[in-house]
């Protein structure tokens, strides 16, 4: 149980860096005047943020269950 927490928060934080680097590039790619590598990596962050989406909701998911038993 410890480890599963340990590797949701690990996968979590993960996925918070990967979020703020998509998000840097996205504006460098913006400001550039990039539009289809903007359009790409906008893809990638929709991405990114439905994962992270997906790891808190089993984490919430998950306290839920000690809360039953």
């Amino acid at each position: 149980m410890i480890a599963q927490h340990y590797n949701s928060i690990h996968v979590e934080k993960n996925l918070l860096k990967q979020i703020k680097i998509k998000e840097n590039q996205l504006k460098i790619a913006q400001e550039s005047n990039m539009l289809y590598v903007a359009e790409g990596l906008q893809n990638e962050l929709l991405k990114l943020q439905d994962e992270l989406s997906e790891v808190q909701d089993v984490e919430i998911q998950a306290l839920m269950n000690l809360l039953d038993d």
